[in-house]
């Protein structure tokens, strides 16, 4: 039997019963389109988080509290709460006679409230910082001034404003010394920050920045920190700033045992390949769900599979009364059942990467910088499982028309 008779057989019984076809071929379709976009968008967003984290600067050094594995992620970014890193800490790392690598150095602390200004209210992020923050941020200041060091301490209420926020709460007034409202306390507007983007987790733009300790105190009621940021004077001293600061830490905290660390130091290379590591999880698990929906392909390719041998019971009693052989009628029905999955899979395929386009134009035109990326790993993986289904969902049906007698299929009506 030549491989292409089956073929062409299959070809034919699809144009026969075109609708049930087009039903069976469409599930395998949005198995694989599903595959593909997920693949697609997870790529994408990896590549944009990991290019937002490289664009923070290669000699930044994070300090998260909860302890981890050298190559896993912290507790505090897998949302648990920890309260092992205080202000003193911060100050300590800070110190030149501790760690001399560093040059400047923030405490982070975020809150989400409601943000008042006469008729404008809105729900907002905010986050308590020092007043090295634009240094170790690049951050500009577009009119007014940044935090003063001693209002990082002193209760100050005052605020910053990301350009954002600047035009949903003053879209026609000079915010500068206006009083904007938070928790209904009244902050003073002292500073509008250039407009950056997006960057890592957060997006300056659209955050108000308050003073540390006015954040701790007066709006969240807590005495730790969520993370610290540090800046590094050159990006080579960046592993020797690591070590120093896990020797402060070790001894601020009296820990003798670096297994018993209640706290993470990760520089940006770290950042990135625990980023990578993590998205990789995400990406995966989330087309294997997809991949589920194939399942779903499968069940109606073997259905069409079932109701083609029924209905060529004729014809496979007269294939065997010339001499065809049971391995003979297995492999038609099989190759036809991957022919049908095949077909569903290339359009699958196509589909999948037209609309991840379309989805990568519509993000980049929401103001987003996102990349069109589809990996030759997705398009392998998404034609594999395609003829594993064919297989697998194929078997049963050319089984049993192979074990069909050639004397009942040519009595048959």
């Amino acid at each position: 039997m030549r491989l292409l008779d089956p073929i062409k057989i299959s070809y034919k019984n699809i144009l026969a019963a075109k609708f049930r076809s087009f039903l069976t071929v469409l599930g395998i379709i949005i198995g694989v389109a599903s595959v593909i976009i997920v693949m697609a968008i997870g790529a994408s967003a990896q590549a944009l988080i990991l290019d937002q984290v490289s664009d923070i600067g290669s000699n930044l050094v994070g300090v998260l509290p909860g302890g981890s594995e050298e190559k896993g992620p912290p507790a505090a970014l897998l949302g648990t709460v920890i309260t092992t890193l205080k202000y003193e800490d911060l100050k300590a790392i800070l110190s030149r006679s501790n760690v001399p690598d560093v040059t400047n150095g923030s405490g982070y602390v975020t809150g989400v409230a409601t943000a008042k200004y006469q008729d404008n209210s809105f729900s907002v992020t905010y986050q308590g910082v020092s007043s090295d923050l634009p240094a170790v941020e690049n951050i500009n200041v577009a009119e007014g001034r940044f935090f003063m060091p001693e209002e990082e301490t002193n209760l100050a209420r005052v605020v910053i404003l990301g350009a954002d926020r600047v035009v949903d709460f003053f879209p026609n007034v000079d915010p500068i010394g206006k009083t904007l409202t938070i928790k209904n306390l009244n902050f003073t507007v002292v500073g509008v920050l250039d407009k950056k983007g997006a960057s890592a987790f957060s997006n300056s733009d659209q955050t108000i920045f308050v003073p540390l300790f006015t954040a701790q105190k007066l709006l969240l009621g807590i005495d730790y920190l969520n993370f610290i940021r540090v800046k590094a004077n050159d990006p080579q001293n960046v592993t020797r700033a690591v070590s120093d600061i896990k020797i402060t830490l070790r001894q601020r905290h009296s820990i003798e045992d670096p297994a018993d660390d209640d706290f993470t130091v990760r520089d940006t290379a770290q950042a990135l390949s625990t980023l990578t590591s993590v998205t990789d999880i995400l990406k995966y698990f989330l087309a294997s769900i997809a991949a589920i929906s194939l399942l779903v392909g499968g069940v109606g390719v073997m259905n069409i599979m079932l109701v083609a041998v029924n209905q060529r019971i004729r014809e496979i009693g007269l294939r065997k009364a010339v001499g065809a052989r049971n391995h003979h009628i297995t492999s038609q029905f099989l190759i036809e059942a991957v022919f049908i999955t095949l077909v569903g899979g290339i359009l699958g395929i196509i589909t999948g990467i037209f609309i991840s386009y379309l989805a990568a134009v519509i993000i980049r035109y929401l103001g987003n910088n996102w990349q069109f990326i589809i990996t030759g790993q997705s398009v392998i993986i998404a034609t594999s499982v395609t003829f594993i289904v064919g297989i697998v969902f194929g078997m049963y049906p050319a089984r049993k028309a192979s074990q069909v007698s050639p004397m009942e299929a040519l009595r048959y009506e």
